[in-house]
């Protein structure tokens, strides 16, 4: 006899499915499936194939409230020290977890293409859509309008591209990676001035050495420096570079570095304060600047370069508030 389920049911569950259809007055159900050897049928998963097959089986009614069986699968996971692998049907944590394009734009225009029951009917607040290497921009547009964000056009496609390139990088790409690439695009400014290549050593003792190759109105500096670490090392590249050039450098007044999520491939965010060198007293101007990437030195090197696009920025067209700030001369480095 052939019982027809949920795709991803185990075998103790359907055997168990097939005992009762077939008559049986009383099975072995156990939350999550625990259990000797094998494991046991879940009761989570017998109680949904029940639910949602109610002509396949009309005999049969379950009194249990489903809506906890998220809460209680969770509670027997912590209480076991057994881990609910994120495969598992019903309560696993790719369940109602979308990736690929085709299921991301199945799951928005009808979640029932996909899910033969809801997240809500097991206790979950929704489906989750997770942005992977196979995910299509209607994927992405839907996790963005879930966070806050619409976007469309060249700004969805800019997001989209920057969000399948930390796809390649990381495992996952979380809700916060993705917030953090936003937030970037609304920082961005005009670059006269590009970081073209670099490259930096470091040993034990913090002694760097750094190499940057910088474009200025499309002729390419490259400087080699010394500095007490990678980061200062290439800092110190860039403003040799500049000073010839410019007349001035940037003169770091704050650098902040954190991890946008958790993990050891998680992305890192900089921040940097920056005035130029020939800027005194009060009133000098101070910008920020912004960067993130896998790799915190090219973090820092990008927060470092935007600061200094809008030092140049504010230099020839003039101060622009929305990216300035202003100082007083007690506040300066």
């Amino acid at each position: 006899m052939s019982v027809h389920c949920h795709n991803d049911l185990g075998l103790a569950t359907a055997n168990t499915l097939a005992a009762v259809q077939a008559g049986a007055r009383q099975v072995e159900v156990t939350i999550n499936g625990l259990g000797e050897r094998a494991g046991n049928a879940s009761l989570e998963e017998v109680v949904m194939a029940l639910r949602t097959r109610p002509t396949q089986f009309p005999e049969l009614v379950s009194r249990i409230q489903t809506e906890q069986i998220t809460a209680a699968s969770r509670l027997v996971s912590y209480l076991t020290g057994f881990a609910v692998q994120p495969n598992k049907a019903i309560v696993g944590g790719n369940a109602f977890a979308h990736e690929s394009g085709i299921h991301q734009d199945g799951v928005i225009k009808n979640p029932l293409t996909y899910e033969i029951m809801t997240p809500q009917s097991v206790g979950l607040s929704g489906s989750q859509l997770t942005i992977g290497k196979l995910s299509g921009r209607k994927g992405l547009q839907g996790k963005l309008h879930e966070l806050g964000y619409e976007l469309e056009g060249e700004a969805l496609d800019s997001v989209y591209r920057q969000a399948i390139a930390l796809a390649d990088l990381k495992k996952e790409v979380t809700d916060a990676d993705l917030l953090a690439i936003v937030e970037r695009r609304a920082g961005d400014v005009p670059a006269s001035i590009q970081l073209e290549g670099w490259s930096v050593t470091s040993s034990h003792g913090g002694k760097g050495t750094g190499t940057v190759s910088i474009s200025i109105g499309g002729e390419v500096h490259s400087v080699e420096a010394t500095g007490n670490g990678p980061v200062n090392a290439l800092y110190s590249a860039v403003d040799e570079v500049l000073q010839p050039v410019l007349g001035w450098h940037p003169v770091l007044a704050e650098y902040e570095i954190k991890a946008v999520s958790a993990g050891e491939d998680a992305q890192g965010q900089v921040l940097v304060r920056c005035r130029r060198s020939s800027d005194e007293g009060p009133g000098a101007l101070v910008v920020s600047g912004h960067g993130l990437s896998t790799n915190i030195i090219e973090a820092s090197l990008e927060a470092y370069l935007v600061a200094i696009n809008k030092l140049h920025g504010a230099e020839i067209n003039g101060i622009d508030p929305a990216f300035v700030t202003p100082r007083r001369a007690e506040e300066l480095p």
